[in-house]
């Protein structure tokens, strides 16, 4: 029996530690299975050894392994077998296909953390470099589903949206879902949040609520309602599948800096999107919009839901904003059959003109737990402001979105819920020289600092006949 010395550090999957005299003595190496038995319960751990960190005698049991052990004072260690799914990866790695069972193994394993960081890369590798078939990737896509929690609705249709990403800015669902809440559509939002860019949806609507819930819980509130290709793929659908999603959205920016560089890459999406859905039952359709600028005219948490509410407030905001959310809940309400082919964009705008899609949000935000009386004025931004200058006179003539993005992170965007980027010209407007280009806000001094500096040294809004870059580059001392 082993003392257990719990470590209480989070990492994302079982682990162990054992002193290497301990380790030796039992005949294991880092990297091992391990099973660990207390009374009435137990669990399979990856090990690691250490000289310092865990004295003789002792068992450091990081955090989930911990939950499992249900706090367990002692505990017995013996070797475990390896799983089955690292030889499935193999195959994968050798370009052998997977049959259903196989794939249901590897995502098992996953879900399940029995797989160690180094398995986990050969497996993301292996999908990388030999992408998966079509019947593979509808097997992965349902192992997903079915490994997790997933949401029966007695209401039918359910709808959904989802988008690419690598657009700034791109704040729509904000609108479209009070849109189509409130043409009486089932739509329970699942969002992400920000993992290259500034915002995601989970983290501008954070500000406004909770978005953190049980599959129960939105089952509750529903009235209110470099990724390896398949990996890709199979993400978004097992994501759609688990809401139990009848008809689904897809929103697919395209343009230079996007995910999507080309139209021809565009149309290539949408066919395997279309087809996997057909295998799943779920009825998708693909909208290319325009990428090479970002969506209205604020990239930041606190920014974006500020521009989102004043358009649901009847205060007016960017076009691009306003005609690529009304066009993309146009097509859901067409989907759940609420508009006529062709008249949902309309019929969208209606709505919004009409206060019910701000009603329908307000509703939103209180059954989710925050302040149903907010208002876009009450949202706070960045109290560290600072504009950068055109250095010419001329025309507004490229946005580089990923320079936008990086800009708005180093302000502190999205951890910095106020921090962001303001935009002031937008594609073909017209600009003077030392006028502002855009804003940068943050709560932290020394990161707007840092922004700024960074977004002077490489403008990410171009105007014509602007300096791009200069060799040999100039260095600071």
């Amino acid at each position: 029996m082993l003392e257990v010395y719990p470590f209480d550090i989070e990492i994302g999957q079982y682990k162990v530690m054992l002193n290497l005299a301990d380790a030796r003595t039992l005949g294991l190496n880092a990297g091992d299975r391990v099973r660990v038995k207390a009374k009435g319960a137990a669990v399979t751990a990856i090990l690691d050894t250490t000289t310092q960190m865990v004295k003789q005698g002792q068992i450091g049991i990081f955090t989930e392994a911990m939950r499992e052990l249900k706090e367990a004072k002692m505990v017995d260690v013996l070797p475990a077998p390896k799983p089955a799914s690292l030889c499935y990866i193999k195959m994968m790695m050798d370009k052998q296909k997977l049959n259903e069972d196989q794939i249901k193994a590897i995502v098992r394993d996953i879900v399940d953390n029995h797989l160690s960081d180094v398995e986990l890369s050969a497996y993301i590798t292996a999908s990388y470099i030999h992408n998966m078939d079509s019947q593979e990737t509808e097997w992965l896509t349902r192992a997903m589903i079915d490994t997790g929690d997933r949401i029966h609705f007695d209401t039918h249709p359910v709808v959904d949206k989802h988008s690419i990403g690598g657009v700034p800015g791109n704040k729509v669902s904000l609108v479209i879902v009070p849109v189509v809440a409130a043409a009486g559509l089932l739509i329970p939002k699942t969002s992400s949040r920000a993992i290259t860019g500034a915002g995601g949806t989970a983290d501008l609507m954070e500000i406004l609520a909770p978005v953190e819930f049980s599959a129960d819980e939105i089952k509750a509130e529903y009235a209110l309602s470099i990724d390896p290709y398949s990996q890709m793929l199979a993400s978004i659908m097992a994501k759609k599948g688990a809401v139990g999603a009848d008809a689904v959205v897809v929103d697919m920016p395209v343009g230079p800096g996007t995910k999507l560089a080309t139209s021809e890459a565009g149309r290539s999406l949408a066919k395997d999107l279309i087809d996997l859905g057909e295998r799943l039952g779920i009825r998708m359709e693909c909208a290319m919009t325009f990428g090479g600028s970002p969506v209205g005219r604020t990239i930041g948490p606190a920014l974006e839901v500020r521009e989102a509410l004043a358009l649901l407030e009847g205060k007016g905001g960017p076009n691009s904003l306003k005609e690529k959310s009304m066009a993309l809940a146009g097509i859901l309400l067409e989907m759940g059959g609420v508009a006529g082919k062709g008249d949902g964009s309309r019929i969208a705008e209606e709505i919004l003109v009409s206060g019910k899609a701000h009603k329908k949000m307000l509703e939103i935000i209180e059954a989710q737990g925050g302040d149903p009386k907010v208002k876009s004025e009450d949202i706070q931004i960045g109290e560290n402001k600072e504009d950068v200058l055109s250095p010419i006179s001329g025309y507004i003539v490229a946005f580089f979105n990923k320079r936008i993005i990086e800009v708005a992170r180093l302000a502190g965007a999205p951890a910095d819920k106020k921090a962001g980027v303001i935009i002031h010209k937008k594609m073909g407007q017209q600009v003077k020289k030392d006028e502002p280009l855009l804003t940068i806000c943050s709560s932290s001094e020394w990161d707007l600092n840092a922004a700024v500096k960074d977004a002077k040294r490489m403008m990410p809004i171009v105007v014509e006949g602007m300096l791009l870059e200069r060799y040999p580059r100039i260095t600071e001392i």
